[in-house]
């Protein structure tokens, strides 16, 4: 199988439970819930997406083969170091690619592999870590995962009805748009009356890393 692949890069996660740990990210192109194409944002499923992940232009995206992608994913990891590989395959959505083939050989390679997604196509077996955000009007069909992440505040989805969702971490993110000030307030709120939630920043946004 060739898979396209926007973008790999090397960064820290800035979100979430693994927020300030060194990542190879993994941008795989395509999602379910919207193009990535602007003409569509609209019409779309998912309309706040902050991220570009239409066509394979952007650093080191393509088609690779598994053993490629691989390859090419552990070459962005510091030479010597004795800390596994930690790839974050994410996207758009990745689940509409990533499957037992490319989990095993990025396994066979040391590697540790997380996954970022929406939560409405079934995972393959094998991934170490797994993060879902949900979006409205969307049916999920995954039932347990390491942590859930919700934007927030989004129309048509309130956080308690996913606590019957198996996790280690509940996060509330504020959403990143001209009301982010207004945004943030609201989760900390959130947070503060529903302890089972903790707040998500995008650290990467205000360090002004990728």
């Amino acid at each position: 199988m060739a898979y396209k692949i926007k973008e790999i890069y090397y960064t820290l996660q800035g979100e979430g439970a693994h927020s300030g740990r060194p990542a190879v990210f993994c941008r795989f192109s395509g999602c379910n819930l919207w193009t990535g194409r602007e003409a569509d944002r609209a019409k779309a499923i998912c309309q706040f997406c902050d991220t570009d992940f239409w066509g394979m232009d952007g650093r080191n995206g393509g088609k690779y083969t598994a053993q490629d992608l691989v390859i090419q994913c552990k070459s962005l990891w510091p030479k010597n170091s004795d800390i596994p590989y930690y790839i974050v395959c994410t996207g758009g959505e990745p689940a509409l690619q990533l499957d037992t083939e490319l989990i095993e050989e990025f396994h066979k390679a040391s590697c540790l592999v997380a996954v970022e997604t929406n939560g409405t196509l079934l995972l393959p077996e094998g991934i170490d870590w797994v993060c879902m955000s949900p979006k409205a009007d969307t049916e999920i069909v995954l039932q347990q995962v390491d942590e859930i992440k919700i934007v927030f505040p989004q129309p048509g989805i309130n956080p308690l009805n996913f606590e019957e969702i198996k996790a280690s971490h509940y996060y509330i993110q504020p959403m990143d748009n001209t009301d982010q000030v207004s945004n943030t307030n609201e989760c900390i709120k959130f947070c503060l009356e529903n302890p089972k939630w903790n707040l998500s920043v995008q650290t990467h946004k205000y360090l002004k890393i990728d």
